[in-house]
């Protein structure tokens, strides 16, 4: 299967369609909302444009059950067709990973603000052979509240436990080495990649990607790259990706067009 093709499958997949513009409408589609559990108010990104490089987030194509939600350390576009995340995105520096030593929760749970029928449940996940595989990681979470909401179902995929323990874990860990060193803001969107071929598990048919991605973008040196792997068994850190092969694999830009064109 050729990777260029991925995202594209994985739209079909989840069922969200792919609209044909024209340049003079290209806007951005708007999505669901999701109800915040405490204030009963809807949560959008406008509400947290602090994770989004120039406070833009990427655009994909409308669907019924994508939906937006706002954490206090991450935002995350939500698929209710594979009750997974399409994407999360943190905006992360020297000072947010150095506050990063909280003690590491242990409660999962599913995300109230979902409706039923669009989100991962605690079962889905039981005897299902997969780990609960944290996009945000939990290693990168500042404040006890933050730490906490990062083990909501939501911010999670189906993981091969060697992986998720493995590479993905070191993967996590160099990027925070990364962060340390830098200079300034540095945005981070992780997601998953699904093929027609994935197979889902729990009652809910929670998805299971294939490939998971970790972009990274360095504000200050206006670099970026892209982590690409296969959510198996075995599976080793490899060379990163250009964010250009990303793109081409995604078909996806997850930058603005302007910061895009003046990358190192």
């Amino acid at each position: 299967m050729k990777q260029t093709t991925l995202w594209a499958r994985m739209l079909r997949l989840t069922a969200i369609l792919a609209l044909t513009v024209t340049s003079a409408a290209n806007a951005r589609l708007p999505v669901f909302e999701a109800l915040d559990s405490a204030s009963g108010h809807p949560t959008r990104f406008a509400q947290c444009p602090q994770f989004f490089v120039d406070g833009k987030p990427p655009a994909i194509p409308a669907s019924p059950k994508l939906r937006e939600l706002c954490y206090e350390a991450f935002a995350i576009l939500h698929s209710g067709e594979t009750r997974t995340p399409v994407y999360v995105a943190q905006r992360l520096n020297r000072q947010t990973i150095e506050d990063a030593d909280e003690k590491r929760a242990t409660k999962f749970f599913a995300d109230a603000r979902l409706p039923r029928g669009e989100r991962a449940e605690l079962e889905d996940y039981k005897r299902s052979g997969y780990s609960r595989g944290h996009m945000a990681p939990a290693g990168d979470m500042p404040t006890p509240t933050a730490m906490a909401q990062s083990f909501s179902l939501a911010n999670m995929v189906p993981q091969d436990i060697q992986h998720n323990g493995g590479a993905w874990a070191k993967i996590e860990q160099d990027t925070r080495r990364y962060i340390r060193r830098a200079k300034g803001d540095v945005f981070v969107i992780t997601g998953p990649v699904f093929t027609p071929e994935s197979p889902r598990i729990g009652n809910n048919g929670v998805g299971v990607p294939a490939y998971l991605f970790k972009l990274v973008y360095d504000q200050h040196d206006n670099r970026a790259w892209a982590h690409w792997q296969e959510n198996r068994e075995g599976e080793r850190v490899g060379r990163p990706i250009t964010y250009e092969e990303l793109v081409k694999r995604t078909g996806v830009e997850f930058l603005p067009r302007l910061v895009v064109s003046q990358l190192n």
